[in-house]
């Protein structure tokens, strides 16, 4: 019986199939997503300039980097986009709804980067965004997984993806900011 309970728990841990492959687009240029204030980010407007993926939370100890990623845009916006996606996978660290996080995102952070709507970054409901930043068969760079909440993924001017930063690297780091301006 033990044995029975036991593969019946694998079985589910293995989760339901994410998005079939066919489906998960070819490049970052073909990812349109909704925004957090509604409308749509479209990928392919931000052809010539590198993409920093971030998932964020509002209730996380790493969530005063919305102040550095917020620098960091205006620092380098001639040549970077920076796009917030609210997951609540982490601890529960993003509860609120669109409205609320766009809300507390402008208020205390002034945020003026493109945020998406909110979305699981990782488990059997991942977002086919996630999906290809997380999945050499789709990024052709490496497999991740997102560990916590404001990992960052940074996509080159030809929509490679070229790095990524666990949480603890601060956006205005050297690390980060070298990636940028090579």
């Amino acid at each position: 019986m033990r044995k029975i309970i036991s593969l019946i728990i694998s079985l589910f841990a293995l989760g339901a199939p994410r998005t079939n492959a066919q489906d998960i687009p070819k490049s970052i240029y073909d990812f349109k997503v909704e925004g957090l204030d509604g409308g749509t980010i479209d990928f392919s407007a931000f052809k010539g300039k590198k993409i920093l993926i971030v998932n964020t939370a509002s209730k996380c100890g790493y969530t005063p980097q919305y102040a550095d990623l917020q620098k960091l845009y205006e620092t380098y916006k001639d040549k970077l986009v920076i796009v917030g996606f609210p997951a609540n996978n982490f601890m529960f660290q993003e509860p609120g709804d669109n409205k609320k996080i766009s809300e507390f995102c402008k208020q205390n952070y002034g945020v003026t980067f493109p945020m998406a709507a909110k979305i699981s970054v990782k488990g059997k409901d991942m977002a086919a965004i996630y999906q290809w930043l997380t999945n050499k068969d789709y990024n052709n760079f490496d497999n991740t997984s997102v560990g916590w909440n404001f990992q960052k993924y940074l996509i080159d001017e030809k929509g490679n993806l070229v790095a990524m930063f666990p949480s603890k690297v601060k956006p205005m780091s050297d690390e980060i900011v070298n990636a940028i301006t090579k």
